[in-house]
């Protein structure tokens, strides 16, 4: 995903729901170029997300394309897929979180890029995916957009393709947070709403798991993590 000022998107007539919606990424990006490798070593217990790469290194044939959606420095998710033989292509805003993740996979391919971009019609085509992992970088936006977002994985994805996504269980909308001495702003359902987000999307829950999760760091409040394991319906 890549950082951006306010931006309208109107006009574009694409279909995806984008055309009036104004994308707001101010300071973003940029609080993650300036967290870099510290974003690991805040989070350095992951078991929920590595489970969840393993659903779909489990689940997907030897070979899949996988798309990892924020990808971050690349660890664990992109290098775990990568390591399995999967074709790996990673998406995020920040320049200096793709950097790392090209030094930590070399395997993979990184884009700076914002998930917009890959709407229906948008500024980039990747091309269609047996896999789509998105680990908490779908709450890094607005509501009013989430559900447009999950359209455009569910466009992204080959019928029947897998989807993995966790997010932060909370009732908040943009909602700004001291992050490892930077400001973000963070965006959240409670479980049944986001149950209910997914069904509209067209994805069928399979798998689901939660975890209480403290990180190793004073400024991030402990959080109710949840992974679904997600495939799209035809």
């Amino acid at each position: 995903m890549r950082g951006r000022k306010a931006t309208s998107v109107s006009g574009t007539h694409d279909g995806s729901g984008y055309d009036s919606l104004r994308l707001d990424r101010t300071g973003q990006a940029e609080a993650f170029d300036a967290i870099g490798d510290r974003y690991d070593e805040a989070f350095p217990h992951k078991e929920g997300q590595v489970g969840a790469g393993d659903w779909l290194i489990e689940s997907l044939d030897p070979g899949a394309r996988v798309l990892d959606l924020g990808s971050g420095t690349g660890v664990p998710t992109a290098r775990q897929l990568a390591d399995a033989g999967f074709e790996v292509v990673g998406v995020d805003f920040s320049a200096r979180m793709v950097a790392l993740a090209r030094g930590y996979v070399p395997t993979a391919t990184f884009h700076q890029l914002d998930l917009a971009d890959l709407r229906p019609g948008g500024a980039r085509d990747l091309g269609r995916f047996d896999g789509v992992a998105a680990f908490f970088s779908l709450l890094m936006l607005p509501r009013a957009e989430i559900p447009l977002a999950l359209r455009t994985i569910h466009h992204l994805l080959r019928p029947g393709g897998l989807f993995a996504l966790s997010m932060v269980e909370a009732h908040v909308d943009d909602f700004e947070i001291p992050f490892l001495g930077n400001t973000i702003r963070v965006s959240g359902y409670l479980l049944e709403d986001l149950h209910k987000i997914l069904d509209t999307a067209g994805f069928d829950i399979v798998k689901e798991n939660s975890y209480t999760y403290a990180p190793a760091t004073a400024d991030v409040p402990p959080e109710e993590q949840v992974f679904l394991c997600c495939r799209r319906r035809d």
